[in-house]
């Protein structure tokens, strides 16, 4: 064990000048009382020499923990939530760090250690001494690469911890300990009792990577979804393994496009606070039933935003067209109203349709297009408004209106007018065709 310890706090030494360090954090370490650890993923990121842009920190403290929190946020001038009064749990947000503060769980820090979900996840570090302490052989862990639960009464506190197991493996590129695999499987029902926004974050990042996709397999087999997503299939998750692939190869072929596929709705881009994308809309799609009333079921029980549900329900409309559809033949007129119907979602039903096996290039024109913002097929601006109509061609308002807008946008993506003069023109023939 000492010869363990020693081992930790000398691979602990190499590390020390890492992002971690106390020097890097926003706050001054002295504002810290000595008692105070720092535990969880940072420590263990730290070990791993993996590095962060954005520093998320917690800290245990014995005692006063919000007290603290309060203190460093007031003389920062910087955020404070409070979290949790009775656990006494407090935030303190700075613009690129996250600082968590909690008062230790029972009478001393190794008690509050051996409660926590996975070894990897319970090692603490004292900034005031730079000593590390691992009571659950947590270092052994990280070397072996496994994610190994700590205790099953751990998880069964906690049911999200079942799922965080598959996470957090994706996430450092470590695999699930057998025996922890078993109690999962074992405990698997609890997870319906999690509130859906918790579950829904954790499956989001199981479908925000290439690494995440066999874990998520690997969660489905292991009966996690049962409750959640009743209808994913082993084709469906096949699926999501092809969707990895189609964006590597459109990455490849079209870089401006693998970013579209990264990106969310333009006006909620801030508002993403869970890293929403149409990747992700595209992998969902093939984990929910296919039948839409149902579909659209599933997703309101996982709290899934306004936005993302009739994204997912687009997908589902649409690409059966997609992909059923001589791409290369479409007319001008056909392309408008592919485009017009499922306007910013088409990255997802794009790289689904290449997965699905649609050449890249047979869809590259369509790419090329939804590329382009000024291109008058997949992104139609009018040339003229209602009001020009009823001033210019002294016509009252009502649903001709809609209807002359709507043909001289068609007319322009189909290359017979160019400017507002000429729609002018063409609405005139077209109102005198009608009289």
């Amino acid at each position: 064990m000492k010869q363990e310890s020693l081992a930790l706090n000398q691979h602990w030494d190499t590390v020390a000048a890492a992002a971690l360090s106390p020097q890097a954090w926003p706050f001054h370490l002295s504002m810290l009382p000595p008692a105070t650890y720092l535990v969880g993923g940072s420590v263990r990121d730290a070990l791993l020499e993996r590095h962060a842009d954005y520093l998320d920190l917690d800290f245990v403290l014995p005692t006063g923990a919000v007290k603290v929190a309060k203190a460093i946020a007031n003389h920062y001038q910087v955020g404070f939530v409070l979290l949790d009064a009775e656990r006494q749990i407090a935030r303190v947000v700075f613009e690129k760090a996250t600082v968590d503060f909690a008062q230790q769980v029972g009478p001393s820090l190794e008690i509050d250690l051996q409660r926590r979900d996975f070894t990897v996840n319970a090692i603490a570090y004292n900034p005031h001494t730079a000593q590390l302490l691992d009571p659950m052989q947590g270092y052994a862990d990280l070397q072996k690469r496994l994610i190994r639960m700590i205790a099953s009464e751990n998880l069964k506190e906690d049911p999200l911890r079942l799922l965080r197991a598959y996470r957090q493996a994706a996430q450092l590129g470590f695999t699930l300990e057998p025996d922890t695999c078993d109690t999962i499987q074992h405990l698997a029902p609890l997870l319906q009792q999690v509130a859906a926004e918790r579950v829904q974050a954790e499956v989001g990042y199981l479908l925000s990577t290439p690494q995440g996709t066999a874990l998520l397999a690997r969660a489905w087999r292991d009966g996690l979804f049962k409750h959640w997503l009743p209808h994913i299939t082993p084709t469906g998750l096949e699926q999501v393994e092809q969707i990895d692939q189609a964006a590597i190869a459109l990455q490849h072929s079209c870089s401006g496009f693998a970013l579209e596929l990264c990106g969310w709705l333009r006006d909620q881009q801030k508002m993403s606070l869970a890293g929403r994308s149409w990747l992700k809309v595209a992998k969902l799609t093939c984990l929910i039933a296919p039948d839409a009333a149902l579909a659209e079921q599933e997703l309101w029980q996982l709290k899934y935003s306004r936005a993302e549900v009739q994204a997912v329900l687009t997908v589902l409309r649409f690409l059966p067209q997609v992909q059923s559809t001589q791409l290369a033949n479409l007319s001008l007129r056909e392309q408008y109203y592919l485009f017009r119907g499922v306007g910013a979602v088409f990255p997802a039903i794009a790289v689904l349709a290449v997965a699905a096996g649609t050449p890249i290039a047979a869809i590259a024109p369509l790419i090329a297009r939804f590329l382009n913002p000024d291109d008058p097929v997949a992104h139609p601006n009018p040339l003229l408004t209602g009001h020009d109509l009823m001033t210019t061609l002294q016509i009252s308002a009502g649903p001709q209106i809609g209807q002359l807008l709507e043909a001289l946008q068609l007319a322009h993506a189909e290359g017979k007018i160019a400017n507002r003069s000429e729609a002018l023109v063409l609405a005139q023939q077209m109102l005198t065709a009608n009289d």
